[in-house]
């Protein structure tokens, strides 16, 4: 077969539903042997765990065809370690690592079609995830749950070029000092989702959440981290306990270092030091880097010298640099590229 027939350029960041996907069951203390389904229905019990008390996680990356021709994903033991920790901190059971790739890897495979050409701009997005299916009535985990993993092909994040975006200091929080704010847990997320509707409605793409406890220091948006370069050049991301680790901002921070010779620093970043930086970018799967342009907190309004127009010098680079290496053209670390096919 060849690929399907799908205008790869028109195909925007949204849901479609394609052949195959994974699923595995945890019943009587241990995960059953999964396997390949081509059923995209999830049926439950009206009492799941889920449905009740949010016991959920999951993650994100991409399935791509490089310039050669393989299909390769990007650092998928990386999101099997985070899901680990998610699970272990939501009192779920952990997904095995080596399961976790061989699922990755079948979907990927059943699926091959659907991953689009290189060249594109497109990729075939991958979400695993793990819910309580079991019935739970009182607070406390389940006793059963299931792993799923799902393919859906997405076009390029930014369409005629990454422009710069406006984001907010919003008046919200996004996570406690010593809360979940560090997992990929969706409960996160649904927290995030109506500073997010305020922060569009008030005409910003983003919001910027500040730490809760002092609202001194910048911590990340609804789905991303931050990234910030200074006017000589160094690299600055933040540090903190509540914050998601993003796989994404810990490639590119290595790659500074190590592609680009780039200092790079870890430290709490107080706000008013943000209007000193000279490019700032978020970092996530989806995009690898947003930039950003201008940051408005209440009646202070900071423009940033990359501007509003393009990615600043070292953002650019480091884009580059990781889609590069994503798409096989620029030789990648040992170990960050999983080929499929």
């Amino acid at each position: 077969m060849g690929k399907v027939n799908v205008d790869w350029s028109s195909i925007g960041f949204s849901y479609r539903v394609i052949s195959k996907r994974y699923v595995a069951n945890y019943k009587d203390g241990k995960w059953d042997e999964g396997g390949l389904t081509d059923d995209a229905n999830v049926t439950m019990n009206e009492c799941a765990g889920v449905l009740q008390y949010c016991q959920e996680c999951f993650e994100g990356l991409k399935a791509y065809t490089q310039k050669n021709g393989d299909i390769v994903t990007f650092r998928p033991d990386m999101n099997a370690k985070r899901m680990i920790n998610s699970a272990k901190r939501l009192e779920m059971p952990p997904f095995p690592e080596e399961k976790f790739l061989e699922a990755v890897d079948e979907v990927v495979s059943a699926n091959a079609d659907w991953v689009p050409p290189y060249g594109t701009g497109a990729s075939l997005y991958l979400r695993p995830y793990m819910f309580a299916s079991g019935p739970v009535i009182g607070v406390k985990p389940s006793d059963e749950y299931q792993f799923r993993l799902f393919g859906t092909p997405v076009g390029p994040y930014f369409k005629g070029g990454a422009k710069p975006v406006t984001i907010c200091v919003s008046d919200f929080d996004r996570a406690a000092p010593r809360g979940t704010g560090h997992i990929k847990g969706g409960l996160n997320y649904a927290m995030s989702l109506h500073a997010g509707v305020v922060a569009h409605a008030n005409g910003f793409d983003e919001n910027m959440f500040l730490d809760p406890q002092t609202r001194t220091y910048v911590e990340e948006t609804g789905g991303a981290n931050f990234l910030f370069v200074t006017k000589e050049g160094e690299v600055v991301t933040p540090a903190s306990a509540s914050i998601l680790p993003s796989i994404t901002r810990r490639s590119l921070v290595y790659l500074a270092e190590n592609y680009l010779g780039l200092t790079v620093t870890q430290r709490p970043i107080r706000f008013d030091e943000v209007k000193d930086f000279a490019e700032c970018g978020l970092c996530g799967t989806a995009a690898v880097i947003s930039p950003v342009g201008r940051i408005v907190n209440h009646g202070e309004v900071i423009d940033l010298p990359s501007g509003m127009e393009k990615m600043g010098p070292i953002t650019q680079k480091l884009y580059d640099t990781l889609t590069g290496i994503q798409l096989g053209t620029i030789e990648p670390p040992k170990g960050w590229i999983r080929k499929i096919k």
